[in-house]
């Protein structure tokens, strides 16, 4: 079901964070500490390795870029907080880089990571919703560990899609009671997609380094897309789920959003890994994808061509010219097609992610020990009871209907999942890579960035997250053009824990392409093509 994820705020500042400004257009440079845009993690290391700055000082930087941009300026509202311990531990990393104990590669990088993500320090995990305010987790989530073990310095929390968007099925993606709107920094009047919506948006804007965001389906993959970025939806299993707030967990993962490939490799790698207390995480393979970022790793290569039917006259001439780019890179194309099971596979997967969602979240909940908030029925009541912040724009019809199943035992469930399984992964990419001897297939990612519109909520035109999702396989969406100023993306996907191979194809693509743009901060977007 294509609905990305499927499917300090408050109404009044949401209202007003979703209607246009006449906000001007921002050089290159013009914002403060124009030197963090577009910095990658190698070069940010290199100043730091070269004594040209501090961890400190670049935590005091990206702060500074936050002031400018998120909160004045073009006001993107993509993070909800900043970490108010982020300069002691960027002090400690660099008392640690002094002392010659160097972590690896994230030593002293700053990074976001989405607002479902539990973080056991003084900062709120809250999944956008005012429900969860007030209470900190009582523990790091087992990614954002990894994180702080190699060194990163965890900068604040990103704004998201309330409940990762599994609130309702007519939201406007991009919006919490707890931050507002989300604005996409490149035409600010459009969608910046969801629900990992202010990962993707600080990250373009170079608010952070690199960002974690979440995906069940299209949450990491479609924000990327539509604002210029790298996002990686990993294989189910490959990073821990533990402490994430849930939605399913047939189909929930964590994955890196960044400005390049390579960056984007670096944070996978720091967050995969088995994890004792996240079971499907038990055949997760320990991998060094930096090693496979390949220039050449196209060459020879045969991959399968999806021609979605919402393809159109916005997105069409970037594929093409995508798929010209890895002909020249020495690519064999074969055009197929998938198992033509949509309605099948779109009331299955809703099936699953209902069921899931009531049992996931209770046992959820149990861990963040709120005597008022213990299952769904109970955060269905409590946004019942702050309508005018919780339900203002939107309602909340599928926590309602989740609330309303009947476990995880029920005949309906499971005979979903079964379906699931079976024409997303069986019959779908693993049978189609299977009888083409394909190594990976490729189809435009989405279509541009829709205007935000709080009364009829999104339009976006079409999406291939959805059978990767469903099927629990990783997919990688890397920048392949533009249309009237809106990023497009393309999107590669394969077999169960065959990230290194995609995240190859995606950097040797980015090497022959380079269609990443930093954002302008457009009021609108552009009248030419």
């Amino acid at each position: 079901m294509e609905r990305r994820g499927f499917l300090h705020g408050g109404i009044a500042i949401a209202a007003a964070a979703c209607a246009p400004r006449a906000t001007p257009t921002l050089a290159a440079g013009s914002a403060p500490h124009a030197s963090l845009e577009e910095a990658t993690i190698a070069a940010l290391a290199g100043r730091m390795a070269r004594g040209e700055v501090t961890a400190a000082a670049l935590v005091e930087q990206y702060v500074a870029r936050v002031d400018a941009l998120d909160r004045a300026g073009p006001a993107l509202r993509a993070v909800l907080e900043v970490n108010p311990e982020a300069a002691a531990i960027a002090a400690r990393l660099d008392a640690e880089r002094r002392a010659g104990r160097v972590r690896g590669p994230l030593h002293g990088i700053p990074v976001l990571v989405k607002d479902n993500v539990d973080t056991g320090d003084r900062m709120q995990t809250t999944a956008g919703s005012l429900a969860l305010l007030g209470t900190p987790a009582p523990r790091d989530a087992t990614l954002v560990a990894r994180l702080r073990a190699a060194g990163a310095v965890v900068l604040g929390k990103a704004n998201l899609s309330e409940w990762a968007n599994i609130r309702d099925a007519h939201s406007t993606s991009g919006w919490s009671a707890r931050g507002g709107f989300t604005r996409n920094p490149y035409a600010l009047d459009r969608n910046p997609s969801g629900s990992s919506s202010g990962s993707a948006a600080a990250v373009a804007a170079s608010l952070c380094a690199v960002a974690v965001g979440t995906e069940t389906n299209g949450s990491i993959l479609s924000p990327a897309s539509i604002q210029g970025l790298v996002g990686l939806k990993p294989t189910v299993g490959l990073v821990s789920r533990r402490g994430i707030v849930p939605i399913a967990h047939t189909q929930d993962t964590a994955g890196p959003m960044a400005r390049t490939v390579t960056d984007a490799a670096l944070l996978l790698a720091a967050m995969a890994g088995p994890d004792p207390e996240d079971p499907a995480t038990a055949g997760a393979p320990v991998r060094d994808y930096v090693a496979a970022l390949d220039r050449g790793a196209a060459r020879g290569k045969r991959l399968g061509v999806l021609r979605p039917a919402w393809v159109g006259p916005t997105v069409k001439p970037s594929f093409d010219a995508a798929l010209d780019a890895l002909r020249r890179l020495g690519a064999t194309l074969v055009d197929v097609e998938l198992p033509k099971a949509t309605g099948e596979i779109q009331h299955a997967e809703l099936v699953v992610l209902l069921h899931e969602l009531k049992a996931d979240m209770a046992s959820y909940l149990a861990a963040r020990a709120q005597p008022a908030l213990r299952s769904l029925d109970d955060l269905v009541r409590f946004h019942r009871a702050h309508a005018a912040e919780e339900l203002a724009l939107f309602g909340q019809d599928l926590l309602e209907k989740a609330a309303a199943t009947h476990g995880l035992d029920a005949p309906e469930y499971t005979k979903a999942v079964a379906t699931c399984r079976r024409v997303a992964r069986e019959e779908g990419i693993d049978a189609v890579l299977a009888a083409q001897s394909l190594d990976a297939l490729v189809a435009p990612t989405g279509g541009p960035a829709w205007l935000t519109d709080i009364v009829n909520g999104d339009s976006f035109t079409g999406a291939s997250s959805s059978i990767a999702a469903v099927a629990g396989t990783p997919s990688v969406t890397v920048p392949c053009g533009a249309t009237h100023g809106l990023p497009l993306g393309v999107c590669l996907m394969g077999r169960a824990w065959s990230e290194a191979t995609l995240l190859g194809l995606a950097f040797a693509f980015e090497q022959e392409t380079r269609h990443r743009r930093p954002p302008t901060y457009a009021a609108s977007a552009s009248a030419t093509a």
